[in-house]
């Protein structure tokens, strides 16, 4: 049986998540604008990646018995300094969403709750690779971005990102 407590945190995740989605939905816009479409798909992408997130987790409070409550979502509210400041926003809001996915598994694991700790892995392994993925965008643009050339290929680059679902009956299914 999910605890209280753990339904409560998860609950709180699937908001967040939501919240992943928008935030990474303005990045897209921020990149529009300066004309970059390849950027802003990569973000498109990503916050469709952070939705699947929270409907995972919504599904697995539905199937645990539990009622799935939804609060507002914030509008995200950054102004971007520079081309970079969105890819350096995104690495600190991944390691962010990290440290509320450990505090998830880490009451899960308290309680002796296998099920949840195990519905967690694939969140766990997830986020290093979310953050990996921001740490290489930072790079690329400290590398790249101050070239004209160099950013327009990475404009390219990020623009041949296709989306697959991304939530743990996905992969469980590969």
């Amino acid at each position: 049986m999910l605890q209280p407590k753990i339904a409560e945190l998860i609950n709180d995740q699937v908001n967040k998540e939501l919240y992943s989605a928008y935030l990474y939905l303005d990045f897209a816009n921020y990149y529009e604008d300066a004309g970059l479409p390849g950027f802003a798909h990569w973000y498109e992408v990503q916050a469709q990646e952070e939705r699947d997130h929270a409907l995972a987790m919504r599904r697995y409070l539905i199937d645990c018995g539990h009622r799935v409550t939804f609060a507002a979502v914030d509008a995200p509210d950054k102004a971007y300094a520079d081309m970079a400041a969105p890819l350096q926003a995104g690495l600190e809001h991944e390691r962010y969403v990290t440290s509320l996915i450990t505090a998830i598994y880490s009451e899960a694991f308290a309680q002796k709750d296998f099920r949840t700790m195990q519905f967690l892995d694939w969140f766990v392994k997830e986020q290093g690779e979310e953050e990996k993925n921001a740490e290489d965008l930072v790079k690329k643009m400290k590398l790249f971005g101050g070239d004209p050339k160099g950013l327009y290929l990475l404009d390219q680059e990020l623009a041949a990102r296709v989306y697959s679902p991304s939530t743990p009956d996905a992969s469980a299914q590969a």
